[in-house]
């Protein structure tokens, strides 16, 4: 009997063998990478149903930094970051007599902020994401549908003055949902509260810079990137584009990783966990149509065929001035935060990066999305980074 189990076993395995190869036959352009560098992270979380990328990817970070620092792993809680996040941000709409947006999103500075203002918990010190209301992960849906109209019935309001029972309200609401942020708790047979619990963690929060890379501010200042989640106007230290690839290059090499921020609405982002900065004009040209037949596509019949194309798909050469263009056009967009740990070629030779995301294992790659470093090029639009990870001639031009 069990050598009857065992042959049909490995049957099994032969069909599922000969399966994936025909599978792969099929597309002899689709990417087979090999790493170059590879650095520790966490595991892959799942956002979810909710605009939570910055305080994922993030924490993510900040999760990486500890496992280098110290060898251990910690699970932190993005809900703890979140409840302190909204509440923050709705004060600043209401000061701003709701001439400020509010909505799901943020970046990486919320995190930062939040470690460092008010602390930090792990993951089991809060009620599991969803579970407040019925559900198994992050449902934002009903949350906010009750959320921004009442931080906006309050920063609209007539009244000449307001009393400070709204935050009472609004603090019920996002403990409802997210649940309480705790004073205290016990992890690992000891007690902490947020703010001790984050000073055990064995970082200095104020190793941590943003860079960017535009020309519309000087080279080697620093400015609060002008986009609507960048709520708390952080500074970001602007490099040429060459040297921002730079420090991502050398941070990886060096062990760090990077919490990324940028576009990924582009038609080369693809749901299979692939990344090109697609050239267009090239592509068209490689299918024997014209591009204005292109721009007429579907975004799925342009993704079947980037597909197809796989790793042989055309890319742009990225440079300063395209950035510039697509970020004043409103093309380069601030979509979603990821987290860049290692680096990786294909069978052609070309480079991606190793990106990890926060929308469960999906993908090809289980999670992970390799991003030609061309991508990384034309849609960053900053990153959070140690600041002992940027090359010493980049730190001395920057005052580091």
């Amino acid at each position: 009997m069990k050598k009857l189990l065992s042959l049909a076993l490995l049957a099994t395995m032969a069909m599922g063998a000969q399966a994936e190869e025909k599978k792969d036959s099929v597309n002899p352009n689709k990417p087979v990478f090999t790493t170059i560098k590879e650095n520790k992270i966490t595991s892959v979380k799942d956002q979810n149903r909710s605009g939570t990328c910055w305080d994922y990817s993030t924490l993510s970070f900040f999760e990486a930094e500890i496992l280098k620092a110290t060898g251990k792993t910690y699970d932190l809680c993005e809900a703890f970051v979140a409840n302190k996040t909204y509440l923050e941000r709705a004060t600043q709409v209401v000061r701003y007599h709701g001439d400020c947006q509010f909505s799901q999103g943020g970046s990486a500075e919320d995190v930062l902020s939040t470690l460092k203002n008010h602390g930090i918990c792990p993951e089991d010190a809060m009620p599991f994401p969803g579970s407040l209301y019925g559900d198994s992960l992050n449902n934002f849906n009903e949350f906010f549908s009750l959320l921004e109209p009442y931080v906006a019935a309050i920063s609209k309001s007539t009244a000449k003055k307001i009393s400070n029972q709204w935050k009472v309200g609004l603090q019920g609401i996002l403990d409802a949902y997210l649940g309480k942020c705790p004073d205290e708790f016990m992890y690992e047979g000891k007690k902490y509260t947020p703010k001790t619990f984050v000073q055990s963690l064995g970082i200095n929060l104020d190793d941590y810079v943003s860079i960017t890379s535009y020309t519309h501010h000087p080279f080697y200042s620093s400015f609060a990137v002008e986009v609507q989640d960048n709520w708390r106007f952080p500074l970001s230290y602007n490099l040429p584009m060459d040297e921002m690839m730079r420090v991502i290059d050398n941070a990886v090499e060096q062990g760090y990783t990077i919490a990324w921020g940028g576009d990924v609405s582009e038609d080369g982002f693809t749901r299979q966990g692939l990344a090109y900065a697609i050239d267009g004009k090239a592509t068209q040209s490689l299918r024997g149509s014209d591009m204005a037949k292109w721009l007429k596509m579907t975004a799925t019949k342009k993704r079947d065929i980037i597909d197809s194309l796989g790793c042989n798909v055309p890319e742009i050469v990225p440079t300063q001035e395209m950035r510039q263009e697509r970020f004043d056009n409103w093309e380069l967009t601030d979509d979603h935060g990821m987290l860049i740990y290692g680096t990786a070629k294909d069978q052609n030779g070309k480079e991606y990066y190793m990106v990890k995301n926060s929308w469960g294992e999906t993908g090809d790659y289980k999670g992970t999305w390799y991003m030609t470093k061309t991508f990384i090029a034309a849609n960053t639009m900053d990153f959070l980074v140690n600041k002992n990870a940027i090359p010493k001639d980049i730190r001395k031009k920057l005052g580091l």
